[in-house]
């Protein structure tokens, strides 16, 4: 008995599995124009989408997705299957709907990562798979780099260029009377309240020095200038810049 296995409402079991010389004849007629017999040619191919897709369970995609972008790469292999070469079709196939479902993995992303960064990344895919394969544990990043040949940081930036992006709402914790999410994990010291209070009181303070004291000090603290640079600039001598200088900075930590 042919184990059910549905997908998109389909039941593949019921399935008819196509011989060579069948699939030959169906794909002649289809490339005719008969649609009938392609219908029937795709029909008959839907175990080979979902042989495929197996390859890729465990990345959090929805299955019925992936099923469906296959059948896409299924079409085109159809449509672009040379009759001339004496090839089988899944020979073919195969590395058509593989190719529409890692286009599908690469482009289906909230964040735009660039096309060498992303090739990357699904080498280090590849040699992973390979790597635990053959030693029936999980590969360190440095096993990886000497295996592709890369410097440990371009592959740690590929994994990570890849990676889903977390909300900030996500729980990272949750009991009966409490949760807590991400943003609550997340702290950016350069951000306090208290920086942005000093911020804006530093602000106002400025903003009540007369405008030779600010700038004096938008030209001694914002462009770097020396006190005698900045004397020559505004026409007096080094030691009125000292003496301005002292009194703003003295107006603004009283005014804090």
């Amino acid at each position: 008995m042919r184990r059910k296995v549905e997908i998109c409402g389909l039941n593949t079991a019921e399935l008819k599995v196509l011989g060579n010389d069948e699939m030959m004849d169906l794909l002649r007629r289809s490339h005719e124009g008969d649609m009938a017999a392609r219908e029937q040619l795709i029909c008959g191919n839907l175990r080979l989408v979902l042989s495929v897709i197996q390859r890729f369970l465990g990345r959090g995609e929805n299955m019925d997705d992936l099923f469906q972008v296959g059948c896409i790469g299924l079409l085109k292999a159809v449509d672009r299957f040379d009759l001339s070469q004496m090839v089988k079709f899944s020979t073919y196939g195969v590395p058509m709907i593989i190719g529409e479902v890692r286009r599908f993995l690469r482009d289906d992303k909230s964040i735009r990562v660039s096309r060498s960064m992303r090739d990357i990344a699904y080498r280090v895919l590849q040699a992973r798979e390979q790597l635990t394969a053959e030693s029936q544990r999980e590969p360190t990043v440095e096993q990886i780099a000497r295996h592709l040949n890369l410097p440990r940081e371009d592959v740690v930036m590929a994994m990570d260029a890849i990676a889903d992006p977390v909300s900030l709402y996500d729980p990272v914790y949750s009991d009966a009377d409490d949760t807590v999410c991400v943003m609550d994990q997340v702290k950016d010291n350069r951000s306090s309240d208290e920086h942005w209070l000093e911020h804006i009181s530093l602000k106002d303070a400025i903003a009540r020095l007369d405008e030779r004291q600010r700038n004096i000090l938008a030209l001694r603290f914002c462009q770097g200038k020396t006190q005698m640079e900045v004397s020559a600039e505004i026409g007096i001598s080094q030691a009125q810049v000292s003496r301005l200088e002292k009194g703003a900075i003295a107006c603004i930590k009283r005014e804090m």
